[in-house]
């Protein structure tokens, strides 16, 4: 059986002759007219005119005079029909190849078809070649199937040739955010990009990465959040401000989180949380029609209609309700028992807070949605603004969705020195132990103390994609990371390479 290598070989002979006729293999330029959707969708208006078409070949049929290659680009795919006597021969400058030279090309091979839109006798919509140029000799043979996930993950650009359904995962990914600009935009909302290297980190319980700049010898951490260097915006004279882009938690993979991911921030000078409530239904009801083109879902075996007017859940009522703990009263080790009897994790530096937390994803996993729990307790938020009218919780809402945590906002707090109370207790927290606590930035502090408006923010990451499109984490992204590994045949094709 002809391994990878066998094929590599036959390939690289093929790209020598194509060097000794003179061809150049891997030109710079295109004269690419139309694409293979265009063709097919628009046959009655373009039957019988000229067209350059450009892509993959995907197969290459020949008999004697007659030869058929599908050649597929981004809209699709399209059959180009050679007849000997019509396709021009041999012409080294211009580089176009002729019938004699078809055995010089591969399936993966990229290649620019001229000639004029026709319907064959079988009645197949194709472009009747003319002329015939080599765009990239490719060198390794595109398989037919892939399965092994972790193969698939590794090479994804084989993984979106042989599974289209791949490739059309992430042009609604790109919908999916752009619908988001588009939306903010369309409201005010003015995009700013802030750093992604950070003095201090902070905005969420997460742990960082954290590097070194050369230019300052200092080490730097990357962001967690965009929300404090937003908020310094709001505190600058912005009023509607957001920023998308990538952060980075230091955290273990799972189904629904990765160390790397997209997330939006938006903030809004002088809204209140209930403002921001409304606001973020309508932008997800924007964006998942966009996207998707429904609003009806069937999530992890659960239909969900986002269509319909979102619940509303009280934090400590929900925890009574299922625990019979006082989310205010209770003790350590009260939440620890909690914990115990609902078989989840205790761990040795385990707080109040963070137990209690533990306790509501419990019940988070099993929600339908689309849900908005509001009232969370002061001492798990340290960044909300408190609600005067009971002033343990604060004014935070979180869409829960499918059993996912799908967005997070609150009313902001402006209060200097409540704040830094607040960064210190979080503080001691991290001292203790708790990595994922958050570190005091005094710069933020100080930002307050010169005035930040009343606000409402509002963040959310890509893993509302991820829960609407169906898939796991990694399933998600175009690129997972993974352990650098090299297979065998990969050292052997390049021995001179140190791997």
């Amino acid at each position: 059986m002809a391994t990878l290598q066998d094929y590599r070989d036959e390939r690289l002979r093929k790209l020598d002759e194509l060097k000794q006729l003179g061809i150049n293999p891997y030109p710079a330029t295109s004269n690419r007219t139309h694409n293979a959707g265009t063709i097919l969708g628009d046959f009655d208006t373009l039957e019988g005119e000229n067209v350059v078409v450009a892509g993959r070949i995907m197969g290459i049929r020949k008999f004697g005079k007659l030869a058929f290659i599908v050649l597929r680009d981004m809209s699709g795919s399209i059959q180009l029909f050679l007849h000997a006597p019509d396709v021009a021969e041999l012409d080294v400058a211009s580089g176009i190849l002729g019938m004699k030279e078809l055995p010089l090309l591969d399936t993966g091979d990229f290649i620019e078809a001229t000639g004029k839109v026709i319907k064959t006798k079988t009645g197949e919509i194709s472009v009747g070649v003319s002329s015939l140029r080599l765009l990239t000799k490719s060198l390794r043979p595109m398989p037919t199937e892939l399965t092994n996930k972790e193969e698939r993950f590794r090479r994804r650009y084989i993984d979106m040739n042989v599974n289209q359904e791949v490739r059309e995962r992430f042009i609604r990914r790109s919908k999916f955010w752009q619908a988001t600009r588009d939306f903010l935009n369309e409201n005010g909302f003015i995009e700013v990009n802030v750093p992604v290297l950070e003095h201090t980190t902070g905005g969420a319980d997460a742990n960082p990465f954290v590097t070194h700049m050369d230019a300052l010898d200092q080490d730097f951490y990357l962001r967690i959040s965009h929300e404090l260097p937003l908020k310094r915006l709001l505190g600058a004279g912005f009023e509607k401000v957001y920023d998308l882009g990538p952060r980075f938690r230091n955290e273990n993979y799972s189904d629904e989180h990765l160390p790397e991911h997209i997330a939006m921030e938006w903030y809004w000078g002088y809204a209140s949380w209930r403002d921001g409530m409304k606001f973020q239904e309508k932008l997800f009801t924007h964006v998942l029609e966009k996207a998707f083109g429904t609003l009806q879902f069937t999530l992890q075996g659960v239909d969900v209609d986002m269509s319909k007017e979102w619940e509303v859940w009280d934090y400590a009522t929900v925890i009574k309700e299922r625990y019979g703990i006082d989310v205010y009263e209770s003790s350590l080790d009260e939440v620890k028992k909690a914990l115990t009897d609902n078989n989840l994790e205790v761990e040795q530096t385990e707080n109040r807070s963070r137990g209690i937390d533990k306790l509501w994803k419990n019940i988070r996993k099993d929600v339908v949605g689309p849900v908005w729990l509001i009232n969370t307790p002061k001492f798990i938020s340290p960044l909300a603004k408190s609600n005067p009218e009971d002033e343990r919780v604060v004014e935070r809402f979180q869409a829960v969705i499918a059993g996912s945590e799908l967005s997070n906002g609150f009313s902001e707090l402006n209060d200097p020195i409540d704040q830094l109370n607040r960064f210190v207790e979080q503080q001691n927290m991290r001292d203790a132990g708790d990595e994922e606590a958050m570190m005091l930035d005094i710069d933020y502090v100080e930002m307050l103390e010169y005035g930040m408006p009343p606000a409402c923010g509002l963040g959310f990451s890509e893993r509302v994609f991820w829960i609407f499109e169906g898939v796991t984490a990694r399933e998600g992204v175009p690129f997972p990371q993974l352990r650098t590994e090299y297979d065998a045949t990969t050292r052997d094709i390049y021995p001179e390479v140190s791997l």
